[in-house]
């Protein structure tokens, strides 16, 4: 029996919280720093993802084995290498890369070299700094538009600009270096542009073998048919139809595979996630970015699709036996449509009151940016709440989670009506 550690604060922490709670391998589970959702499955304790002291004390006081890294931040920060490296943690398991693991995510420039280096499809690239800006208005007159700027390091999601214009992609190239995204874009990394269908696969490994999960298309940008500003996500879907298993072997054979061998050849020690970002370019997969961690709202599908034991497959992951795991399928859609802020991915209001949650039936709730105040639930983020549903089709299971996401009230509420509209 154990007593686990999940760190963040989102859906998808909840999502893993819900899965992780069904394991009878489970003692206590405590979520750091949670949100009102995860406070009914475990122990929410107030410390930031980004305090290693107050994390270690969390896991000194409540005799914790296990952490599971939920977010990217504190992988990238390393947390697990912090860990490892502390005499009175020794006894203690973590799943999640170490810091150079983590530049998978934390470096678009790392990430593309790193695919460069061990042969895997993606698009063309140029690294750019102020040193060589000479030749990133070169390799963008190579180019056909629209151009892709990505800032390397983490912009919490928002560090990637794509422009029509050759004119327009060199000034916001120049405003990135200057510092658009502070420290994140001194380095940008420049890319052809793909064109085709996005999808999300995940894999849990322990680096030297792997299990691949259920895989997932979301939904980012804020408005219908595709349309606005880009979000942290507004819906997922899993599974996803064009994703038969003619792609998922190619995505296997050209992707998954040479990434965990890539991973052992450069002698960077790796377990946990890796969620690749790929685009079906004429049915071939090509990688977008990678994530060192599950996606976010595709967890809130995912997980549901998930039959076997979450905390074996964490374990496994941890203890280096991943190799001996077998991972079953829900056979069933999931879906998750998310409700936000009215303003986001702009300013918006906090602390606003739910309610109607008691008039839910039949979809899983899970809170992403929320509140306990006393008895009621306050919005504490952009994105508030994923509405989760089984289905026997993708239009089934959505027109469940529409159903109650009508029944769930904060001023402002929006969500997008079309989730899936491209599948």
């Amino acid at each position: 029996m154990l007593n686990i550690l999940l760190i963040g604060s989102g859906g998808r922490e909840h999502a893993i919280a819900w899965k992780i709670k069904q394991s009878p391998k489970l003692n206590q589970l405590f979520i750091a720093p949670g949100n009102a959702g995860t406070a009914e499955l475990g122990t929410n304790i107030p410390v930031s993802v980004s305090d290693f002291e107050g994390l270690k004390r969390v896991v000194l006081e409540k005799k914790v084995d296990l952490v599971v890294v939920g977010p990217e931040v504190p992988l990238v920060e390393g947390l697990h290498d912090f860990i490892d490296a502390d005499p009175d943690l020794r006894q203690v398991k973590v799943v999640g890369p170490k810091r150079e693991g983590a530049q998978l995510e934390g470096s678009k420039d790392f990430a593309k070299a790193f695919m460069r280096r061990h042969q895997i499809p993606t698009a063309r690239y140029f690294t750019v700094t102020s040193e060589n800006l000479k030749e990133g208005f070169s390799f963008l007159e190579e180019l056909k538009g629209p151009y892709v700027l990505k800032a390397d390091g983490l912009a919490a999601g928002k560090g990637v600009l794509i422009i029509s214009d050759l004119a327009e992609a060199k000034a916001s190239l120049k405003e990135m270096l200057a510092g658009q995204f502070g420290a994140a874009s001194r380095k940008v990394v420049i890319e052809e542009f793909l064109s085709g269908i996005e999808l999300s696969v995940f894999v849990i490994t322990d680096g030297k073998d792997y299990r691949i999960l259920p895989e997932a298309k979301d939904y980012k940008r804020i408005g219908e048919g595709d349309a606005g500003l880009n979000t942290g996500g507004m819906g997922a879907v899993s599974p996803v139809s064009f994703a038969g298993r003619e792609f998922m072997q190619k995505v296997e054979e050209r992707i998954i595979r040479p990434t965990v061998r890539g991973l052992q050849k450069d002698q960077i020690p790796y377990n946990g996630f890796i969620f690749f970002g790929l685009i079906n370019c004429g049915d071939d997969p090509y990688v977008i970015e990678y994530n060192v961690r599950m996606g976010d709202p595709e967890t809130e599908a995912v997980m549901l699709r998930v039959k076997s034991d979450l905390v074996e497959l964490l374990q496994a992951a941890a203890d280096g036996t991943i190799g001996t795991q077998t991972v079953e399928f829900d056979e069933r859609t999931a879906v998750a449509v998310m409700l936000v802020s009215g303003g986001y991915p702009g300013s918006y209001k906090k602390g606003l009151l739910m309610s109607g949650f008691e008039h839910n039936t039949g979809s899983m709730l899970f809170h992403a940016g929320t509140k306990q105040s006393g008895r009621e639930i306050l919005t504490d983020g952009g994105r508030v709440l994923a509405i989760s549903s089984y289905g026997a089709t993708m239009r089934e299971a959505l027109t469940l989670s529409y159903s109650n996401a009508e029944k769930i009230q904060f001023e402002g509420k929006y969500y997008r009506k079309d989730i899936g509209f491209d599948l």
